[in-house]
């Protein structure tokens, strides 16, 4: 028997998040949530420099794709790489990436 029928018939209430989380993870769709979580936390991750330059911000099989319109702000950010994907996966509060690839 499911978890929700016995929640229903105890007549016990849930809180909306342990509900949403439920049918986040039952689609696998709480990895997806996470990435666009870590998409609109750019600028606060990482400045409002870097995120004034990116053009595009996206995340891929375990790689976040960064395209910059400058490039010497891809060079700065080459060099500081590791910290990049600290900071995110930081943010997500998991491994949601292991590379960066600069565009």
């Amino acid at each position: 028997m499911s978890e929700w029928n016995e929640n229903k018939r105890s007549g016990e209430f849930q809180p909306m998040k342990d509900v949403v989380d439920k049918l986040l993870r039952a689609y696998q769709l709480k990895g997806k949530m996470a990435e666009l979580d870590v998409l609109n936390q750019w600028e606060e991750m990482m400045g409002k420099a870097v995120a004034f330059r990116t053009t595009k911000l996206s995340i891929k099989n375990k790689v976040l794709h960064i395209e910059l319109n400058s490039s010497v702000m891809r060079d700065e950010l080459l060099h500081g790489k590791q910290i990049i994907i600290e900071r995110v996966n930081q943010q997500a509060g998991f491994r949601i990436i292991e590379d960066v690839w600069f565009g």
